[in-house]
């Protein structure tokens, strides 16, 4: 039979071959009865958490049958209570003679199953909630080689199954991440959507919004330019004659209309209109001759007839000017304070 207080070095190797450090297995072993490894790593599963599990195992101590607590028997202890001087016969008493009987293990009194200390009995307690317990004197047989085979064929069978369960729960867990970080990937990318279009949307009523400035700025120059229009045709006292009339014209005297004073201008506004429809606004100074005008022209347009072959004309009145014109000064040609002035293509200049 093989001694209880000592471990079996096979189960020890096998529990720290799991991982379980080399005094939790020896005292594993010896509480569960030194002969299941299954049982002793059980035992470490529902002990992991206690205070004492590093502590160093103690054996219980067996209990001896029909012994009182000074160690005399029941028999030694009537003996010694008879009255009279001289001792009884050793035939009145049987039990003088006989060896004390020894408790070798328990027995479950709900299962009939035999344990071997009281580590045991509160495994085996634990596990099924039986709780009827009683000494007995069977003493209980260690696993003979077949069994020990069977037995570590079991535990071998239940730690394959709980690493199979351990690997299902970390490919569960792996998928829940994975979800997990695709679902805060598309949270992130919509987030990321939406702040494009917000940006998007602001740009657009940005560009909006300075397109309809740009029209009432255009629209603001032609209104300028109608005016300017107007005044210099009500400056140079230009009317439409009327055609179907018979009459001569009257001579107006001299004398009758005051002499309106001449103003004088130092600066004159114009507007050069380009084949695309563009327009370059600019001011100048009335004694600038046109030639300045078309190389002003000539470096700020943007058109694709970006070249110096291009004649100039006003529309109203229309009048067109050629190379000769080039040397007058702005204020000579009528173009002050303010004046239309076309690009057009030109053949010769």
């Amino acid at each position: 039979m093989a001694d209880d207080s000592v471990p079996q070095l096979m189960f020890v190797s096998q529990l720290m071959e799991m991982g379980f450090a080399k005094n939790r297995a020896e005292k594993a072993i010896l509480i569960t009865g030194n002969n299941s490894v299954e049982r002793a790593m059980d035992w470490l599963f529902e002990h992991q958490g206690d205070q004492d599990i590093d502590e160093p195992y103690v054996p219980p101590k067996g209990h001896v049958l029909g012994v009182g607590v000074s160690g005399e028997s029941s028999g030694e202890t009537e003996s010694k209570d008879t009255d009279g001087d001289s001792p009884m016969p050793e035939t009145e008493d049987p039990t003088a003679t006989s060896p004390p009987l020894v408790a070798k293990s328990l027995v479950c009194q709900d299962c009939n199953k035999v344990l071997r200390n009281e580590s045991e009995v509160e495994v085996h307690a634990a596990r099924t909630g039986h709780a009827n317990f009683a000494e007995s004197t069977e003493e209980k047989k260690p696993l003979t080689e077949a069994e020990r085979a069977q037995q570590l064929a079991k535990l071998q069978e239940k730690i394959k199954e709980k690493r199979l369960e351990k690997e299902i729960k970390d490919k569960s867990l792996n998928i829940e991440r994975e979800k997990e970080r695709r679902r805060t990937g598309q949270e992130l990318a919509q987030a990321k959507n939406k702040r494009e279009y917000e940006e998007a949307l602001k740009l657009a009523n940005e560009k909006k919004r300075e397109k309809i400035e740009e029209r009432l700025a255009r629209q603001r120059v032609k209104e300028q330019i109608e005016k300017d229009k107007l005044d210099r045709a009500e400056k140079f006292g230009k009317t439409t004659p009327s055609s179907d009339s018979g009459s001569l014209p009257v001579e107006t005297a001299p004398a009758s209309i005051p002499p309106q004073p001449k103003r004088e201008y130092k600066e004159t506004r114009l507007q050069i209109r380009l084949p695309n429809g563009t327009a370059l606004t600019q001011t100048f100074n009335v004694d600038e001759r046109l030639s300045a005008v078309r190389l002003y022209v000539t470096v700020n347009r943007k058109d694709s007839m970006n070249d110096d072959n291009f004649g100039l004309m006003t529309p109203f009145p229309r009048t067109t000017f050629t190379h000769e014109h080039y040397d007058s000064t702005l204020s000579e040609l009528g173009l002050v304070p303010s004046a239309v002035l076309t690009v057009t293509k030109s053949q010769n200049h």
